[in-house]
């Protein structure tokens, strides 16, 4: 079937003063912008169906948010809700666009004056996409960026699981011009981190220059792998805007190189699918047990740097700390009902998006590494891309029933039950094997 796409790129950076989002527990007001944020949209069809694949430089994105930009997508210009996917890459350097605990103020409110201006970027890039269309030749392929390069890999245990795919997609019109290309990689954007006021993308920032050196017209959407336990902090060279620009490029270099030696298609059936499914939490311990692991973490925390312990194990004391902490005020916040991350993301819905023989699943919230691979292990299809962080948040990392056995960040951070990551597996997998 002939290929049109269609792409489109908004600036969505924040005016100075709001407050950054990504590390709760360190208010920052924004004191400038370092590199623009940005939303990207990719729109294809083959003339029977449409997708609209769109991915932006933000932390989180409300539900409630993608339901709105949906409705009136399909308002303006009849693209079906579920065949827009609205993900985020990330960033813990821009703004709130999300709830979070409210009544423990460790997540400021989003501000609805920026909201509501990135809604209309959000619905007015989609529908200029579409109906921008240009005949198109599109590639899917991947590169490969890992540990041994000092890029990411597994932040519970260096030695642990990790995704090494640079899953890559590239829109070209008919004179070989390559003008959009789409990006997704599993590496959490915290090389910049809670001493910094500034705006920023992150690494993902210089990914997208690198490529628009080397693609001069083409737009990058850039899209979360399932980073929930995948980050630098084992393998990165340093913790500033030069080691940001190094990862990023590497990324942008494995993305060029896989996009030089792939096979461009014009004939490709495209589709969409969308399930949902309850979110489920897990037994909370009784309040004063939780107060009291606060306690004790705390204390093990400012031990260790009393005592001048090596930096990491500082930080991951320090880790297991916040982790106590926000699971004490998830809880508090759910108790009086007034957890938005469980209350206006429920049900979780869960995407996948074909593209020819090629498939691209989506899933909402931090989601461990363990679950999009045994999904990439399973799938019938050769090129299966897990994009995490889409269709809104969800109360917490999703986290293998080893994890919470361990302890640590991100399982004291979640309020899911250890059964809802596998779950999640189960239902798409049912979905990529529907005949």
């Amino acid at each position: 079937m002939s290929i049109k796409a269609g792409v489109e790129i908004r600036d969505i950076s924040p005016k100075q003063g709001l407050p950054l989002g990504g590390y709760p527990h360190y208010p920052r007001h924004n004191t400038g912008v370092h590199d623009p944020l940005c939303a990207c949209c990719i729109y294809l069809t083959d003339g029977v169906k449409e997708i609209a694949v769109v991915a932006m430089d933000l932390l989180f994105f409300s539900k409630k948010y993608v339901t709105a930009v949906r409705d009136r997508v399909f308002a303006e210009c009849g693209i079906a809700p579920e065949s827009i996917m609205i993900s985020c890459e990330h960033t813990h350097s821009g703004p709130w666009a999300a709830g979070g605990i409210d009544d423990e103020t460790l997540y400021d409110n989003e501000d609805m004056g920026y909201v509501n201006e990135l809604l209309n970027k959000l619905v007015s890039a989609i529908v200029q996409a579409k109906s921008g269309a240009f005949d198109a030749q599109v590639a899917v392929t991947k590169g490969y960026c890992g540990p041994e390069q000092g890029i990411g890999g597994n932040r519970r245990d260096p030695k642990g699981p990790a995704d090494t795919d640079v899953c890559t997609i590239a829109v070209a019109d008919m004179n070989d011009v390559v003008r959009g290309i789409y990006v997704n990689y599993a590496l959490h954007p915290t090389v910049i981190h809670e001493d910094s006021t500034v705006v920023t993308a992150d690494f993902p920032g210089y990914t997208r220059t690198y490529l628009k050196e080397k693609y001069p017209q083409a737009s990058l959407c850039y899209a979360q792998g399932a980073s929930g336990n995948q980050s630098s902090r084992y393998f990165r060279q340093g913790q500033d805007f030069n080691e940001a620009k190094r990862i990023g490029e590497q990324i942008g270099k494995a993305a060029q190189k896989a996009i030089e030696s792939a096979q461009f298609s014009t004939d490709m059936k495209i589709d969409a699918q969308s399930e949902t499914m309850k979110i489920k939490t897990r037994h909370i311990p009784p309040m004063d047990q939780l107060k009291a692991d606060v306690a004790k973490f705390g204390k093990i925390y400012e031990d260790m740097k009393a005592a001048d312990a090596p930096y990491l194990d500082v930080q991951n004391a320090n880790l297991k700390h916040l982790g106590a902490e926000d699971f004490l005020g998830l809880t508090k916040a759910n108790a009086k009902g007034d957890l938005r991350l469980l209350n206006e993301e429920d049900p979780a819905e869960l995407q996948v998006l074909s593209i020819g023989e090629h498939r691209i699943v989506s899933m909402p919230g931090e989601v461990f590494v363990d679950f999009a691979l045994e999904i990439k292990n399973r799938s019938p299809y050769a090129n299966t891309f897990v994009t995490t962080l889409a269709g809104g948040c969800l109360p917490g990392y999703v986290c293998t029933k080893e994890s919470y056995a361990l302890g640590g960040y991100e399982t004291g951070a979640s309020l899911l039950d250890p059964s809802f990551g596998y779950d999640m597996v189960e239902t798409i997998i049912d979905m990529l094997t529907e005949k």
